[in-house]
């Protein structure tokens, strides 16, 4: 509710307008790339995204457009076919995510006079994670306040705890239909730079687990490194030893489609004939 809020006080200039204004609904298969999944495109942990939103057409090409995004987003080690060694790292890790929007979108031809156009979008976004897990009884465990990786800990001051809120660069791309002179539909991929690689908790080495243990209990060692659950593990790696991979920031996308449907037209097209042949509907 505090995001779509958002959405709405961003378009209230143009709802004042009640000028060629549409609602939009999205519906996706979202994913991640990071350190516990390497292919940055894949199906595989893919979770339905739900999107609902306001566009208003600044132009026949230029639209504004505000969006809240609800989804979900795991991954598993045992899924990790691109990374080596991580047999008996034995991480996973899932986590809701609410997102809120703002972009400005580009069609290549007019609506107007097209029944489809190719399109790009790029905006800012603000976005809520909070990674957990569940322990071996399936109870679920978030992990941010075990401090895996040294987060907060005296003994490692320069690793600190990461924060929950975070600001994405969202863009992408897609085809757009014109079904009649209301009603649009698309075919949408969108990706999520991101600032934070800490969206499947896994950032950079393994801290010493004695001091983990002291700090945050058993259950932080546990959670640090989940080898100890399978056979033939090696045992906690030493301090310092590679957890993951500090390089690179983690990234979410989603792939699927969005209907539009015009609220409010202009009044100034009043009388301006569209690619059927007839004159705009106004309101």
């Amino acid at each position: 509710m505090k995001y779509l809020l958002m959405l709405t006080t961003a378009l209230l200039p143009f709802i004042g307008q009640s000028q060629r204004l549409h609602v939009d609904i999205h519906a996706a298969a979202a994913n991640y790339q990071g350190d516990l999944q390497g292919k940055r495109f894949t199906f595989t942990n893919a979770h339905p995204a739900l999107g609902l939103g306001l566009s208003y057409d600044i132009t026949n090409k230029f639209i504004v457009k505000a969006l809240a995004t609800y989804t979900k987003l795991s991954a598993n080690d045992k899924d990790n076919t691109t990374a080596k060694g991580v047999e008996f790292r034995n991480l996973d890790f899932r986590s809701t995510i609410y997102e809120a929007q703002l972009a400005l979108e580009y069609n290549l031809f007019d609506l107007s006079e097209r029944s489809f156009t190719p399109y790009v979008f790029a905006g800012i976004a603000a976005f809520h994670f909070n990674p957990y897990s569940y322990n071996t009884e399936g109870n679920k465990v978030f992990l941010r306040p075990l401090s895996t990786e040294g987060q907060g800990l005296s003994s490692y001051p320069y690793r600190k705890p990461y924060n929950l809120n975070q600001i994405a660069i969202p863009f992408g791309g897609g085809l757009k239909f014109a079904i009649n002179d209301r009603l649009q539909l698309g075919i949408e991929i969108g990706l999520r730079k991101l600032f934070t690689d800490y969206l499947d908790d896994v950032s950079t080495s393994y801290v010493d687990s004695l001091t983990l243990l002291s700090a945050r209990g058993p259950q932080a060692v546990a959670f640090a490194y989940r080898g100890n659950e399978i056979p033939g593990s090696p045992g906690y790696p030493a301090d310092g030893a590679q957890r993951g991979n500090p390089k690179g920031k983690d990234w979410y996308y989603m792939t699927g489609i969005r209907i539009s449907y015009l609220l409010f037209a202009n009044r100034n097209d009043e009388g301006r004939k569209t690619k059927t042949g007839c004159p705009k509907s106004i309101y």
